[in-house]
């Protein structure tokens, strides 16, 4: 389990103050959110979280972190999806016999500009 997905655990956490329904959204067992969220509490030696048996509340060190994971994520999401959702863009080449140009590339060509 990698950094992000730590932080996609904090974030979560933070945001709904309770482990079981963060752990639910995430589709991950509770104890899985738990120990992701210690690891980066021991990683960053820093406490982000105060937990009691009736809440789940963010620190100071914590607010802070939230509004930095909350940023990072959202880069990490848009930098994906300008990959994910981008049409194709560029020259194409495209260099064949001409009975097999004619045959095969030809037909394709309208429906490929389309898109």
């Amino acid at each position: 389990m990698d950094r992000f997905q730590e932080m996609q655990a904090f974030v979560r956490v933070a945001d709904l103050c309770n482990f079981s329904q963060a752990a639910r959204d995430l589709l991950m067992p509770p104890t899985t959110v738990t120990n992701l969220i210690k690891r980066m509490e021991t990683r960053l030696g820093a406490r982000l979280l105060e937990r009691t048996t009736r809440r789940v509340r963010l620190t100071p060190d914590g607010q802070v972190y939230l509004q930095r994971c909350v940023r990072l994520l959202a880069d990490l999401e848009e930098a994906e999806g300008a990959f994910l959702n981008s049409a194709p863009k560029g020259l194409l080449r495209v260099n064949g016999h001409g009975t097999l140009a004619k045959v095969l590339v030809m037909p394709g060509l309208p429906g490929f500009l389309k898109s």
